[in-house]
């Protein structure tokens, strides 16, 4: 009986919640980075095969050096890519919107940020490259259609000067859109700081579904007006899904 109780024993410690997940019925291991065999640690296949072996989660892993207390460095840097989106994580430059977003410690945050800013000053293409210019729909879905693939909703806000040359991108909230958590200053600070003379909104559906909520459409309206008031043009407002998008601009 003994034998059997220090047997049941340690198969509970090597099947505890911390190192497993749960899924339609079936317990899985949870591979931490740890566990990985040693020439496949990121920071080892870094040395012996050089970047471009890696794939971003893993050079972020790298950047991170450690995760947190509830969090494997890995999957960290994973989740942060995957509900941030890739995109926009590059472009973020408030640490304190990832942290709030994700829930990762402040200096992690930070650290993205700072990872990303450097590679913008080092390899971005001089000031005098070609501008981006967004005059249609169409064009801005090309933009940002990498959103459709993030599990939660994103309202981006695309700032543009007099000539529709895009001067300015920035995450304005993640999370269902209401009224209640999208205030008209969250959308036209940006605008003011970067002397944007319009802005178009953007957000995607994960559930694939195209058409627009009646929460999206209220928004829309009120910061349609609030552009008018502020004397910043809201041009357009497009849905994006995996295979395709849709404007919801109300009528004049």
């Amino acid at each position: 009986m003994a034998d059997t109780a220090t047997k049941t024993a340690t198969r509970s410690y090597l099947l505890s919640d911390t190192d497993l997940i749960s899924g339609e019925g079936e317990k899985k291991y949870v591979l931490k980075i740890r566990d990985l065999p040693q020439e496949e640690k990121p920071r080892e296949k870094l040395m012996k095969y050089g970047p471009d072996a890696l794939s971003v989660s893993e050079l972020l892993a790298i950047v991170f050096g450690v995760g947190s207390k509830k969090e494997d460095v890995l999957a960290m840097s994973k989740r942060l890519l995957k509900e941030y989106g890739n995109k926009a994580i590059v472009n973020e430059k408030d640490p304190k919107k990832i942290q709030k977003a994700l829930g990762i410690p402040t200096t992690k945050a930070c650290q993205a940020v700072a990872c990303f800013e450097l590679g913008r000053r080092f390899f971005e293409p001089a000031k005098g490259g070609k501008p981006l210019f967004l005059r249609t729909s169409r064009q801005v879905y090309e933009y940002l259609k990498d959103m459709a693939d993030l599990p939660k909703e994103h309202l981006r806000g695309l700032y543009l000067n007099a000539h529709y040359h895009l001067v300015h991108d920035e995450i304005i909230s993640i999370g269902s859109l209401t009224a209640n958590i999208i205030h008209p200053r969250e959308v036209f600070l940006p605008a003011v700081e970067h002397s944007a003379s319009a802005v178009i909104l953007a957000h995607n559906h994960p559930s694939g579904v195209v058409a627009p909520s009646d929460a999206d459409l209220v928004i829309t309206r009120q910061l349609v007006e609030a552009g008018k008031l502020m004397g910043i043009e809201v041009l357009d407002h497009v849905i994006v899904t995996k295979k395709t998008f849709t404007s919801i601009m109300p009528k004049p």
